[in-house]
């Protein structure tokens, strides 16, 4: 700005600014990487939000937190890029079209074929997969948007494809059969992160199976009978002495003509159920991995649909669910079912369409994950990639040492399609970074691309590398890669993470990134996960539109701490706000006070007066302790460190103490304090714009002699010239003395202007020394009409006493109060108090209401009664200081 300054208006209303703010930040190009490098590059890339999603509060965290880190480097100096981008979604964004289809036309996607479905889902995307893009501007998100990216976008759709093949050449990707994740109502293969588990009530049936030659049976214990159909043998440890005689002979299995075999397996754990586990490889995935230890048979008795099948004979045509009661009624009749007892377990569910998850044999396509793991455990225990925090480094290798082989087939039209082609001439398989019109072997036409689509997290885990450019060798991938910071929620550390350091690791022989920053989730305010079923869930959008973007931002980033979730509680952001409108009114106040011509001045420490020493010093320690925590990623640590100087120091202190020098005669003073509220102010005001853009840009604006936006302006650098111990030490003192003054001051009910008199009682010369120093700027702020300072001394009698550091304070209160009516009144009060105290006391004794109420209801009575009993300990020390 110019050298004066515009007037701000009386009350700041976020709704009129922050859109006017965020189109001038982005039509001015500030959120693209500046040219000249200065520190060097710093990069980031946005986890990418589903096309179909809304804000939540879990990206509003996210975005938050990205934000305050990339704003931070960006002021700092660095070349800073925050490339944006929205994922495709493929069953998110599948049903969600499905659905509007149904409902608007009646018709599902096999009516309109494959192409014509998805030409409508393009259609779809381009008319709503915007809105969270918009919603992640008006939180304020300083992205590169002319860099934004998409996952089924020309260059991200070539970077797949290139990535599929080359992994298939490399025999790194096979189709074969497997267990996976299958919804029957979605009729697709599901990722594990697509599964969400929940502690359900279930039945654990026992099972006779009798031996072939009639000797005895073995008892089974299993929560899905109906899967019995395709058991294929009954396994025991190898160790079970029980159980070591049975190993190798065979068993009827009930309620068929078939026999099956006992055989040994290290997995079976002796001491759940009986020890003996029922093997049925097609419907489970750890008895798919004990049948092919042992060659067994794959049966399937269970459909795509979730019926069973002709293996089940009579059963043939039911739902899981109905059979599941047929089958054990059955196992009854005819004299299998030993006993039924509850049992608690977690069962999967479909995310999307909340359908129980079928354990489901399945051709698919695989990648196989421990030549790509190794490379990737071995970077990162050479300590290429940090966590913070650090302890999700070890949960990070623990998953890679342990990884299975990953399903990347799923059964949609929406999506990357998988690149092979299979020849109906030869059965060949044709795998290629073009489109195929012949059979690689034998040349026939006669060829067909495979039906499936990729697993999102597939084009998801090129995400760092491929928005820059790659394959080809772009200037972004150049400069921005490997990038320097992911951050996102613990919850998808393995699902996310994990697939981009590998494949970053392979393709780029680089980490995509050198730090992951881990976040929580956002519960409600009792610690419950938020749900549309639970209708606790809090609409990001409804927080910007009541109290603003930088309420919402504040509140989350101070409620943050690595790795762990946080509440949200709406007097948190009520608190936000009046954060904001603090700073906005000590903005207003600075710069009535500036003047037309206000030219800031140099600061020198030995020049100013003992309250600007104190608030540089104050200042620069707030700066170094902001930077070291942003460094670090603590971003809650730095937002408590801004808002104690903010409000404690800067509004609440020193411009009170400011206005001293502001409304005096000497003009040589008045410019100092001017030169020390701007300079304070402005550093402030770019300390804390990482958190609250909006308000400090907008008052930055105002602001006179600043450079043209507070976005790209300079990160202040701590001075060591400002370290004063003195001058804090002194104004600790006269603070100290202040607040212990206004104590007694609110507990005698003394207006603003009724003056008093005070008696400082040191305990060194030296103390006595601070004192007198300081004298004038205690008298003015206590109020004080005459005050005496002295070495030792003896109290004046009734008189308030407060101790602070080397010193008493005593205010005479004869004259002052009427005596009499104070004591009757106290007399009063301390009747009520113990009272309340005895009543506490008497419920709080009662073991019934101990036992039975709420902790928290007990916890809060006890916190009353430490109160009563504080208060009236206090009342009762007024009381003898009173006595004539």
């Amino acid at each position: 700005m110019g050298a004066s300054a515009k007037s701000l208006s009386t009350v700041y209303d976020p709704q009129s600014v922050e859109k006017r703010i965020y189109e001038m930040w982005e039509n001015g190009g500030y959120f693209q990487p500046r040219a000249d490098i200065g520190k060097g590059a710093y990069s980031i890339v946005m986890p990418p939000p589903n096309v179909t999603g809304v804000l939540h509060l879990g990206h509003a965290l996210d975005s938050t937190l990205q934000d305050i880190a990339i704003r931070y480097r960006r002021l700092a100096g660095y070349s800073a890029l925050w490339v944006p981008g929205t994922d495709h979604a493929g069953i998110a964004t599948q049903a969600r079209v499905e659905q509007s289809l149904k409902q608007e036309e009646g018709k599902t996607r096999h009516d309109l074929g494959r192409e014509d479905f998805v030409r409508r889902v393009w259609a779809w995307k381009q008319q709503y997969g915007g809105t969270i893009t918009q919603q992640i501007r008006a939180l304020g998100a300083s992205c590169d948007w002319s860099r934004e990216r998409f996952t089924m976008d020309p260059g991200l759709s070539k970077a797949v494809r290139e990535v599929f093949v080359t992994l298939y050449e490399e025999g790194l990707i096979y189709r074969g059969k497997r267990i996976i994740n299958w919804c029957p109502r979605c009729s697709t293969a599901l990722s594990d992160i697509e599964v969400e588990h929940e502690d359900e009530k279930g039945t654990l049936f026992h099972v006779r199976y009798p031996l072939a030659d009639g000797s005895g049976a073995l008892i089974i214990a299993t929560t899905r009978p109906e899967t019995m159909f395709a058991d294929v043998a009954v396994a025991v440890h190898p160790a079970d002495e029980r159980y070591r005689a049975y190993i190798g002979k065979e068993l009827r299995l009930p309620l068929s003509d078939r026999t099956i075999p006992v055989i040994a397996d290290e997995y079976v754990d002796p001491e759940f159920g009986t020890g003996c586990l029922k093997i049925t490889p097609a419907h489970d995935p750890n008895d798919f991995e004990v049948g092919s230890r042992h060659g067994l048979p794959m049966l399937q008795c269970i459909d795509s649909d979730g019926n069973l099948t002709e293996l089940a004979g009579a059963f043939q045509g039911m739902s899981r669910e109905d059979a599941r009661v047929a089958v054990a009624d059955a196992l009854a009749e005819q004299g299998f079912l030993v006993q039924r007892e509850e049992h608690d377990h977690a069962v999967g569910h479909c995310e999307r369409c909340g359908t129980v998850v079928e354990p489901f044999l399945s051709d698919q396509w695989f990648v196989k994950m421990e030549a790509l793991a190794q490379p990737a455990l071995e970077r990162a225990r050479a300590g290429e990639l940090s966590f913070v925090p650090s302890r999700f480094g070890r949960v990070f290798e623990q998953w890679l040492e342990n990884v299975r082989d990953w399903c990347i087939s799923r059964q949609l039209w929406w999506g990357h399609r998988i690149p092979a082609w299979y020849c109906d001439e030869c059965e060949a398989i044709t795998v290629s970074r073009d489109d195929v019109t012949h059979c690689a072997t034998c040349g026939s036409a006669n060829v067909r691309q495979d039906e499936d689509v990729l697993d999102t997290w597939f084009s998801s885990a090129l995400w760092p590398f491929s928005t820059m450019g790659w394959p080809a060798g772009t200037p972004d991938l150049e400069r921005f890669y490997p990038t320097s910071t992911l951050v996102t929620g613990y919850d998808i550390l393995f699902f996310w993470v994990a697939r981009m350091v590998f494949m970053g690791v392979h393709f780029t022989g680089k980490m995509p990134f050198q730090t992951v920053v881990l976040h929580g989730l956002v519960r409600d305010a009792k610690g419950q996960k938020m749900s549309k079923s639970k209708g606790n869930g809090v609409d990001p959008m409804d927080v910007i539109e009541k109290y603003g973007a930088d309420a919402l931002r504040f509140t989350l980033a101070t409620n943050t701490s690595p790795g762990n979730d946080q509440r949200f509680v709406w007097e948190k952001v009520e608190g936000a706000r009046n954060f904001i409108n603090k700073i906005w009114n000590a903005s207003r106040f600075v710069l009535m006070n500036l003047g037309e011509d206000f030219v800031p001045q140099p600061l020198h420490a030995d020049d100013l007066d003992l309250a600007d020493q104190w608030i540089l010093d104050r200042l620069q320690a707030t700066i170094a302790a902001v930077s070291d925590h942003l460094s670090a990623y603590d971003f809650g640590e730095a937002a408590r460190a801004m808002y104690d100087f903010a409000w404690d120091d800067f509004c609440d202190w020193y411009i009170e103490f400011a206005k001293i020098g502001l409304y005096g005669e000497d003009e040589e003073r008045k410019q100092s304090v001017q030169s020390v509220l701007y300079t304070v102010l402005t550093r402030l005001l770019t300390l804390l714009h990482p958190y609250i853009p909006f308000v400090t840009e907008e008052i930055w604006q105002a602001l006179p002699n600043t450079s043209s936006a507070l976005v790209a302006a300079q990160w202040p650098e701590a001075i060591s010239d400002w370290q004063n111990a003195d001058a804090v030490r002194k104004m600790n003192l006269v603070m100290d003395a202040i607040r212990a003054v206004r104590n007694v001051r609110a507990e005698l009910q003394l207006a603003p202007s009724q003056s008093v008199s005070m008696q400082i009682q040191c305990d060194t010369d030296g103390d006595k020394k601070l004192f007198e120093q300081v004298r004038d700027m205690i008298q003015r702020f206590c109020h004080a009409d005459h005050l005496d300072i002295m070495v030792g001394g003896t109290a004046p009698r009734q008189s308030a006493t407060q101790v602070v550091t080397g010193a008493r304070i005593h205010i005479p209160l004869v004259g002052l109060i009427d005596m009499d009516a104070e004591r009757e009144r106290l007399g009063k009060e301390e009747k009520r108090l113990v009272g309340e105290v005895e009543r506490l006391e008497k419920k709080l004794a009662n073991a019934g209401f101990v036992a039975k109420a709420p902790a928290d209801v007990v916890a809060a009575e006890r916190e009353k009664l430490a109160d009563y009993a504080a208060k009236l300990a206090a009342v009762r020390e007024r009381i003898e200081s009173l006595a004539e």
